[in-house]
C-alpha cells in the first residue's frame, strides 16, 4: 500500500472508531411494558431505578452516596456536570405557562416556542447524559389557582411528537403539580404522545398512586420533585405564618415517603428526584427545603437519602434537631410575645455519633410572599444584637417593633454537618 493510500486508510479508520464511540455512549433508553401494567426502564438494556435529585451544586455527591439521575434544565453547562459527573439527566426544555403571560390561543407564538424547543433537543441530543426530555413545568398552574387553557396540552402534544421525530429514542413528558388533577383527564386525551408523567408532590405523595388510577392515568410516571411538606400544606399561626417541619420531622418524612410510597409503587412509579438538593433557596424560608445549608453543610436528609440509594448510613452522621421551646411552650404553638422583652428558650437537638455540638441561634422577621415557586422572594436577614449566647439553652430579647418574626437555630458539629429548627412568633 502506497503511502497516500495508507494516510487515506488510517483516516477512515479513526473516523469509523470515533463513530462507533459516539454510538457506544449515545444512551438507548426504553420503557418497557411488563405483565400487570407495570413497567420498567431500561438504559442501554439495564433495568434502571431513578435515584435522583433537582440540583445545581454538589452534584458529584449524588453518585458517591448511591444516586444516578439529576433534573436539570437544558444547557451545556448542566449537562456537561451531568455528564462528568456520570449522571443521567431529566432536561428541562423551556416551555412558557400561562402565569407567565404566554397566551396559548396565540398560534404564531405558540409555534415559534414549538421551534425554539426542537432547536434545543436538535442541539444536545448527541449528549450520552440525556435520560428524558421534559417539556415545561407545571404548565398547568396559575395562581392562585385558576383554570388553565386546555391548548397548552395540545401545543405540549405537538411538541413532543416534533421531539421525537427527530430523537426517537428518548421518553418525553410534561411535569404537573398535584392541584386540579382532573387536568389528567385532559392530558389522557390531548397528549397521546407523552410517554410518561412527571409530579411534583410533596405532602399528597401518599395519595398519588390512588389519584391517578382514579383519572385513569395508564401510563408510567417519575416524581419529578418531593420532599417536605409544604408552606402550603401545614399548620399556621394566626397570623398565617406556616410552621416549618424541623430537621428531625423532615428525616422521617423523607424516609417515609420514599419507602412507603416511591419504592412501593415501583413499576407504575419510574423512581424520583429528590427536592432540593444544591445551595441556598430562598421560598417562606431560607431552610424549607434546602438539603445543605447556606455554607454547603450536609443536613440529615442528605444522610437519609444516603441510606436510601445505598442502604447504609454515612460513617458520620447529621446532627438532629427536634424542636424548639420558647417559655416551656410546645411544638407549633403560637407565640405573642411582648416587645424588648427577654425570654427563655431551649432546642432539643441530638448527634447520632454523640459528636460535641455548636448552637447559634437569630432572629429574623417573616419573609413576605413573593409568588410562584418563591421566585423574587427576598431573604429576611438577621436583626443583629438579640442573640449572642451559643448553647441549647439562652435568653433571648425580641425585637422592639410589632410584627412577625421567627427564631432560628443552627446546629453543627466539626464534620460539616448541620440541623436547623425555627419557629414563629409575633411581637405585640
Amino acid at each position: 500500500m502506497d503511502t497516500k493510500n495508507k494516510s487515506f486508510f488510517i483516516a477512515r479508520l479513526i473516523l469509523f472508531s470515533c463513530l462507533l464511540c459516539l454510538q457506544k455512549s449515545y444512551s438507548q433508553i426504553v420503557i418497557e411494558k411488563k405483565e400487570n401494567d407495570r413497567f420498567e426502564l431500561k438504559v442501554n438494556g439495564a433495568g434502571t431505578f431513578i435515584k435522583g435529585a433537582v440540583a445545581y451544586e454538589y452534584i458529584e455527591k449524588i453518585k458517591q452516596y448511591g444516586g444516578n439521575a439529576i433534573r436539570i434544565p437544558c444547557n451545556a453547562e448542566q449537562l456537561e456536570k451531568a455528564q462528568k459527573a456520570g449522571l443521567m439527566a431529566m432536561v428541562g426544555l423551556p416551555f412558557q405557562a400561562e402565569r407567565n403571560g404566554f397566551d396559548y390561543n396565540n398560534k404564531e407564538a405558540v409555534q415559534k416556542q414549538q421551534e425554539e424547543v426542537v432547536a434545543l433537543v436538535k442541539r444536545f441530543r448527541n449528549n450520552p447524559a440525556i435520560l428524558f426530555w421534559a417539556i415545561g413545568n407545571e404548565l398547568d398552574f396559575i395562581p392562585p389557582d385558576k383554570m388553565c387553557n386546555p391548548r397548552v396540552w395540545d401545543a405540549v402534544n405537538a411538541t413532543a411528537k416534533a421531539i421525537k421525530a427527530i430523537d426517537p429514542g428518548r421518553p418525553v413528558l410534561t411535569v404537573i403539580g398535584t392541584g386540579r388533577m382532573y387536568k389528567i383527564a385532559d392530558i389522557i386525551r390531548r397528549c397521546p404522545d407523552l410517554d410518561l408523567l412527571g409530579i411534583n408532590t410533596y405532602r399528597d405523595i401518599y395519595t398519588l398512586q390512588d389519584t391517578l388510577s382514579k383519572w385513569g392515568w395508564e401510563k408510567p410516571y417519575v416524581i419529578a420533585e418531593w420532599g417536605p411538606s409544604g408552606y402550603w400544606e401545614v399548620r399556621k399561626t394566626p397570623w398565617k405564618a406556616p410552621f416549618e417541619q424541623t430537621a428531625a420531622e423532615k428525616a422521617r418524612v423523607y424516609r417515609d415517603k420514599y419507602e412507603k410510597v416511591i419504592l412501593a409503587n415501583e413499576g407504575r412509579c419510574l423512581g424520583s428526584f429528590v427536592f432540593y438538593w444544591s445551595g441556598h433557596k430562598q421560598e417562606t424560608t431560607h431552610t424549607w427545603f434546602n438539603m445543605f445549608d447556606a455554607h454547603g453543610y450536609e443536613t440529615p436528609v442528605v444522610d437519609v437519602m444516603h441510606y436510601l440509594w445505598t442502604g447504609k448510613w454515612p460513617d458520620n452522621r447529621s446532627p438532629i434537631t427536634d424542636s424548639i421551646s420558647i417559655d416551656g411552650k410546645p411544638k407549633y404553638f403560637a407565640h405573642h410575645l411582648r416587645a424588648s422583652t427577654s425570654y427563655s428558650v431551649k432546642a432539643f437537638a441530638f448527634d447520632p455519633d454523640k459528636d460535641k455540638l455548636n448552637f447559634k441561634w437569630e432572629i429574623r422577621p417573616e419573609a413576605v410572599y413573593a409568588s410562584y415557586a418563591g421566585q423574587g422572594e427576598k431573604e429576611p436577614q438577621p436583626l443583629g444584637g438579640l442573640t449572642d449566647k451559643k448553647g441549647s439553652i439562652i435568653q433571648f430579647t425580641t425585637p422592639s417593633a410589632k410584627g412577625a418574626y421567627r427564631l432560628f437555630v443552627y446546629v453543627t458539629d466539626k464534620y460539616n454537618h448541620s440541623s436547623s429548627a425555627n419557629t414563629p412568633f409575633y411581637v405585640e
